[in-house]
């Protein structure tokens, strides 16, 4: 299940051992296609990561502090910090690649 982030707080995804933050917008359109692939991942990778989803026109103070310029962007943080980076629509199999090599 994808998490929502909501008024800027990413408190608990900053928590957690290991987040997958998914910047995104409901007038993006790859952003729209990704969001399918995010919830079958966060389904399939249940118990070791954690999903959250982040609307950039919502939380922009959140986008701004992140750096956020392009969506759908993807974040990868273990235990607070920002470990690794993507951008743009990716098909299941390469972002699951693309979690998987930090873990």
């Amino acid at each position: 299940m994808v998490k929502k982030i909501v008024d800027n707080n990413m408190k608990e995804a900053e928590e957690s051992n290991i987040a997958v933050i998914d910047f995104s917008a409901k007038w993006c359109g790859p952003c729209n296609m990704l969001a399918p692939v995010i919830e079958e991942l966060s389904e399939e990778m249940k118990g070791r990561v954690d999903f959250y989803n982040a609307d950039v026109d919502s939380n922009m103070q959140l986008a701004s502090a992140y750096g956020i310029q392009n969506i759908p962007a993807i974040l990868i943080m273990k235990s607070g910090s920002v470990v690794s980076r993507t951008v743009g629509f990716q098909p299941k199999a390469a972002l699951a690649n693309f979690i998987n090599e930090q873990l």
